[in-house]
C-alpha cells in the first residue's frame, strides 16, 4: 500500500499559525531556490519534458525511468541535516533539496521545473468515523483500530467537508513570493487526493480482515458501503469543481503510481480556463482486494470505480497488486492510459495485453534496494528481461522505482539503480 508520492516541489496543507520564516530560513530557502532555478533552466529539462509528452500521447520513445526514494528521503536528506529551524521553513528546505538531489544527483527523467508549488490550508472532516492509529512512526508499520463494527453503523457515516482558509493561504502564498519568488515563481496547487480507489479508505473503516471476510459474510453490507464511499468521494470532486479549487495535472505533476502528467491530450478542446475533472488525470486502485479472484472484483469494487474514473479525460489504474487476472475487467475503464504492472504481475503477460495502446509502468521490486548488499547483476538482468519484452509487444514503458521504506541508508544506491536503468533503457 503506497501513500502519495512527491510532487514537484509539493507541500502538505500545513497549518495557519506556522506561516513565518526566519531572516537566517529565508536565506537558507533563497540559496536553495537558486539552485533549483539554474537546473531548471537547463536544456536537458526541456528534452526530458518533450520525452514525457511523446510518451504519455502514446508514441514511441525509449523508455522513461523515475525513481521515487519515498520514504528512503529521510535516509538521504536526514532532518537534522536541515539547516531551517521553522516548521515551515524546514518542509520549503526539504522539497527545494529533493529537487537538487533529483537533478544533480540522480539525474533520472524527472523534469526539475521552474516554479515552487504552494497548497491551500484547509481542514477536512472525515466520514463521520475515524480510525485510531497505533504505532506507524518515521514511516514503520502500524496497525488501527477500525472504527465500522458493523453495517449497521452506516446510518452514522457523513461525507466529508473542505473547508479552505483562504486568509492563511494568501498569506502562504505571499511569504513564499516574497522568499522566493523572485528565483522560483510561486503556483497555488493541491494534490487533494492520492487514490480514488474507495478500498484503501474502507480498509481504514473497516479494518482488513473483516473487509475481505465480508464479500462472504456480509455482500449486501459490502454494496451498501462501497456505494456511500462512491457517492461520497463524487461529491468531494464535484466541490473542489465548483469551487475552483482543482488544477490541471498535465503537467510536471506526479500521476496514478508512477509516471507525470505531461500531455497534450488534456485539458479538453473546449477549456476555458475552470478545470473540470474531464481536464484531469485520474486515478484508481485496489491494492487491498489482491487475494479477492477477478469475479468478486468486478462485482464488488470495479462498478463502484467507475463511475468515478468516467469523469476524467485521461486515467490511470492499478499499484502494487497485480492486473493480470483482472485485466479484463479493468480494460473497461473509459480512457485508460497508464496502467501499473507490479512485482507480482507477469511482466510478459502483461506486455502482451497492452502494447502499444497503454502505458506499461513497470514498478520494479524496492527490496533490491534495501537489501543488505545490492545485486546490480540481478537488477540488470530483471530490467533487461523486462524491456525486451515490453520491446517484443511495442509497449509504452516506463520504469518506476518506488514503495522504498529503506534504502539501508546509503543514498548512493537510487543513484546507481538509475544509472543501470537509464544504460538499459538506452538513455
Amino acid at each position: 500500500m503506497s501513500d502519495q508520492s512527491v510532487s514537484a516541489l509539493s507541500t502538505d496543507a500545513g497549518r495557519a499559525e506556522n506561516i513565518k520564516l526566519s531572516p537566517a530560513d529565508r536565506a537558507v530557502l533563497r540559496s536553495l531556490a537558486a539552485q533549483v532555478a539554474e537546473l531548471a533552466r537547463r536544456p536537458v529539462e526541456e528534452a526530458k519534458r518533450e520525452l514525457w509528452y511523446r510518451h504519455n500521447d502514446l508514441e514511441e520513445t525509449r523508455p522513461l525511468v523515475f525513481c521515487d526514494p519515498e520514504n528512503g528521503w529521510n535516509e538521504i536528506i536526514p532532518p537534522d541535516s536541515l539547516h531551517c529551524s521553522g516548521e515551515l521553513a524546514r518542509n520549503w528546505e526539504m522539497a527545494l533539496r529533493k529537487e537538487l538531489f533529483w537533478g544533480a544527483e540522480m539525474q533520472d527523467d524527472r523534469v526539475i521545473l521552474p516554479e515552487f508549488r504552494v497548497s491551500h490550508i484547509y481542514t477536512e472532516t472525515d466520514w463521520g468515523m475515524h480510525e485510531q492509529r497505533i504505532g506507524g512512526e518515521q514511516g514503520g508499520a502500524y496497525t488501527w483500530d477500525a472504527p465500522l463494527k458493523d453495517y449497521g453503523m452506516l446510518e452514522h457515516m457523513r461525507f466529508p467537508k473542505i473547508e479552505v482558509n483562504w486568509d492563511a493561504t494568501r498569506r502562504r502564498i505571499a511569504l513564499a513570493e516574497e522568499a522566493i519568488g523572485d528565483l522560483l515563481p510561486v503556483r497555488l496547487h493541491t494534490a487533494w487526493w492520492w487514490t480514488l480507489g474507495l478500498t484503501q479508505t474502507l480498509v481504514y473503516l473497516r479494518g482488513i480482515t473483516p473487509f475481505l471476510m465480508d464479500f462472504i459474510d456480509q455482500p449486501s453490507g459490502l454494496h451498501r458501503v462501497m456505494a456511500f464511499l462512491r457517492d461520497g468521494t463524487l461529491a468531494r470532486i464535484e466541490f473542489l469543481e465548483q469551487n475552483g479549487l482543482l488544477a490541471l495535472n498535465n503537467d510536471g505533476t506526479y500521476v496514478g503510481s508512477g509516471g507525470f502528467g505531461w500531455t497534450r491530450s488534456l485539458p479538453q478542446s473546449d477549456f476555458s480556463g475552470r478545470v473540470r475533472p474531464l481536464d484531469m488525470w485520474g486515478f484508481a486502485e485496489s491494492q487491498e482486494t489482491s487475494t479477492i479472484s477477478p469475479r468478486m472484483f468486478n462485482e464488488f469494487i470495479l462498478p463502484y470505480q467507475l463511475p468515478i474514473l468516467e469523469r476524467f479525460g485521461l486515467n490511470c489504474y492499478g499499484c502494487c497488486e497485480p492486473l493480470d487476472a483482472r485485466w479484463k475487467y479493468v480494460r473497461q475503464i473509459p480512457r485508460l492510459r497508464r496502467v501499473s504492472v507490479s512485482p507480482w504481475s507477469n511482466v510478459t503477460g502483461m506486455a502482451e495485453r497492452l502494447g502499444a495502446d497503454y502505458i506499461l509502468s513497470l514498478k520494479p521490486n524496492p527490496a533490491a534496494l534495501a537489501a543488505g548488499e545490492v545485486d546490480e547483476p540481478a537488477i540488470r538482468t530483471g530490467l533487461r528481461e523486462a524491456i525486451s519484452a515490453a520491446r517484443r509487444y511495442h509497449c509504452r514503458l516506463e520504469i518506476i522505482m518506488k514503495d522504498n521504506h529503506t534504502i539501508a541508508n546509503d543514498p548512493r544506491r537510487v543513484v546507481r539503480w538509475v544509472k543501470i536503468a537509464k544504460e538499459e533503457a538506452g538513455a
